[in-house]
């Protein structure tokens, strides 16, 4: 809490607060959407969009025989964003303030469930 009451997140405007979310939004559509400010989310194998920064869906490597638990792999989405994320920390992709999500269905829904329940993919981004 801060002195006036309110939360790191939130701002007091014209009388209400509002909250302020700082994620990075993710959107769907063709790769002709992409603008300046975006990254894309590509399938695997397709070409990424000159000057634009991207990351791939690649097949997931399976843990180790026994599969517990704690050995779990990311699925591709998580791994995707994830990596698109600290390329973007360490300047190693130009900085981007969306991300335009260029996939079919199977791997659109793939992208939704990460944002949905994997905490440091939904901690970063967002629907927009």
């Amino acid at each position: 809490m801060r002195q006036d009451g309110l939360r790191r997140d939130e701002l007091l405007r014209n009388g209400a607060v509002m909250r302020i979310d700082a994620r990075l939004p993710v959107r769907f559509g063709p790769v002709t959407e992409a603008g300046p400010g975006d990254a894309v989310l590509l399938p695997a194998g397709v070409a990424a969009p000159d000057g634009l920064p991207a990351a791939w869906l690649l097949p997931v490597a399976a843990g180790h025989a026994l599969g517990c638990a704690c050995c779990q792999p990311r699925d591709a989405a998580a791994q995707a964003l994830g990596g698109l994320f600290l390329r973007r920390g360490r300047g190693e992709v130009g900085a981007f303030r969306s991300v335009l999500a260029v996939l079919g269905p199977d791997d659109a829904g793939q992208v939704r469930a990460a944002l949905a329940a994997d905490p440091l993919v939904s901690g970063r981004y967002r629907l927009a």
